[in-house]
C-alpha cells in the first residue's frame, strides 16, 4: 500500500515529528497558565464540565491543519479533526480513502486538573483503518510514533527506544489502566469482578495506550453505556496505531477490529485494547463470559 503521489512516508514523520513538539510546546505553555486561578478562566472556552474545551485545544487544531496544509498543498486527502467536527461536518468529505484524524488535546479535564495525563493524537487512515499514528504525551517527554510495520518512542532530543509490552497471559494477573474522569457504575462492577491484580487510574486514551506500549499496564476496557457519550474516532485512531504495531490489540468485545468513518464518529459498546495479539482473542472471551454470567452488561 502507497501514501497519496507525492508523499514520502519518511519525510512526513520528519514533518509531523516537527508540527508535533510545536504542538508540544503550546500544550506545556497553556499548562503552565492554568496554575493561575485568573488565567485558567481566561483560558477555558465553554463551561462544560463533560466536555470542556480550553485555548489550547484550539490553538494545537489551528497549528496541526495549518501545518499539514501548508507542506502538502493538492494532496487528496482530508482532516478529520474533533474541535472542526463541534463546528459544522459540512467542509469534510468522508468518502477520501486517506483521512487525517486529529484529537488535539485528548483528555482535556486532566489537563484542567493539571494531572500531566493528556495528549495529542495524530493518526493516518486508509480506507478506515489507521495506516500511520502520532501520539504525543508533552508532560512526560514522549512522542509515540507507528510506520505501519513497528512502533517507537522519541524523546525531544531525538533519543528514541522500543516498546517493552508485558507478557501476562492470565487475565487476572493483568494490570488494568482505566479512567480517570469516565468511568461508570457498570464498568467498576466489571472490574470488580475481574479482581485485577492491579488498577492504574488514568487520563487520556493516549496516555492509557502509551502505558500498555511502555510496560507499565497489560490491558485497558473502554465501556460506553447505551444512550451516554461515548469515545469518538479521533479518540482511538493514533493510540490504535501505535499498539497494533507494536504487537498488541485492540477490538470490540467480539475481537472486531474497530470500524472508523461512521456517520457520528462514535466508538461505543466494549472496546478492549491488551498488550499481546496473540492472546487479545481469548481475553476478550473470558471477558465476555463474566459479563454474561454476573449480567453485568446487555451484549
Amino acid at each position: 500500500m502507497k501514501l497519496p503521489s507525492g508523499v514520502d512516508i519518511n519525510n512526513l514523520i520528519d514533518d509531523v515529528r516537527i508540527f508535533s513538539w510545536q504542538a508540544a510546546d503550546i500544550l506545556l505553555y497553556y499548562s503552565k497558565l492554568l496554575e493561575d486561578a485568573d488565567d485558567k478562566r481566561k483560558i477555558l472556552e465553554n463551561n462544560d464540565e463533560e466536555d470542556p474545551v480550553t485555548l489550547a485545544d484550539l490553538k494545537v487544531n489551528e497549528l496541526m491543519i495549518k501545518r499539514i496544509n501548508e507542506k502538502y498543498k493538492n494532496i487528496n486527502w482530508d482532516i478529520l479533526s474533533e474541535e472542526n467536527v463541534k463546528i459544522s461536518t459540512e467542509n469534510f468529505d468522508n468518502n477520501t480513502d486517506w483521512i487525517w484524524v486529529l484529537d488535539p488535546l485528548d483528555g482535556t479535564k486532566d489537563f484542567i486538573q493539571g494531572t500531566g495525563d493528556y495528549a495529542m493524537h495524530l493518526a493516518l487512515n486508509f480506507k478506515g483503518k489507521p495506516y500511520i499514528g502520532f501520539v504525543l504525551i508533552p508532560d512526560k517527554n514522549q512522542l509515540w510514533i507507528s510506520d505501519r510495520e513497528k512502533t517507537w518512542c522519541e524523546k525531544r532530543d531525538g533519543s528514541k527506544y522500543e516498546p517493552i509490552l508485558l507478557d501476562n497471559k492470565n487475565l487476572k494477573e493483568m494490570t488494568l489502566v482505566t479512567s480517570k474522569n469516565h468511568g461508570n457504575e457498570v464498568l467498576r462492577k466489571l472490574i470488580q469482578k475481574i479482581n485485577f491484580s492491579k488498577t492504574t487510574i488514568m487520563g487520556s486514551i493516549g496516555c492509557k495506550i502509551a502505558s500498555i506500549v511502555n510496560g507499565e499496564s497489560d490491558i485497558y476496557i473502554c465501556l460506553s453505556l447505551p444512550g451516554k457519550s461515548s469515545p469518538k474516532d479521533w479518540d482511538f485512531a493514533a493510540p490504535e496505531s501505535i499498539l497494533k504495531a507494536a504487537g498488541g490489540a485492540i477490538t470490540n468485545l467480539d475481537n472486531q477490529e474497530l470500524s472508523y468513518g461512521k456517520d457520528n464518529f462514535e466508538q461505543g459498546g466494549i472496546i478492549v485494547a491488551t498488550n499481546n495479539k496473540n492472546t487479545h482473542g481469548n481475553i476478550c472471551l473470558q471477558i465476555k463470559r463474566i459479563i454474561e454470567k454476573n449480567e453485568i452488561y446487555c451484549i
